[in-house]
C-alpha cells in the first residue's frame, strides 16, 4: 500500500487518467473529488461489496434455474 500525505487542494494521479483531489478536511472526514473517464467505475467500498454479493447470488440463482430446466 502506498501512503501519501496531501493537503486540501492537492491531488494524486492514478494511472494516466484518474485524478483524486482532496477537496475538504473536517476533523476525521476527508472529502475527495475523483476525475476519471466515464468508462471507469468508481464505488465506495461498502457499495462495491454489496454489488459483488448481489452478482454472486444472481449467478448461483441462474445456475440453479438452468440445472432445473435441463432436468425437465
Amino acid at each position: 500500500m502506498l501512503v501519501l500525505t496531501r493537503k486540501r487542494g492537492q491531488s494524486i494521479i492514478v494511472g494516466d487518467d484518474i485524478e483524486v483531489t482532496i477537496l475538504e478536511i473536517d476533523r476525521d472526514h476527508v472529502k475527495l473529488g475523483i476525475s476519471a473517464p466515464k468508462s471507469v467505475k468508481v464505488y465506495r467500498r461498502e457499495l462495491y461489496e454489496e454489488i459483488k454479493k448481489a452478482n454472486v447470488a444472481s449467478i448461483v440463482k441462474s445456475k440453479d434455474l438452468i440445472e432445473e430446466f435441463l432436468k425437465k
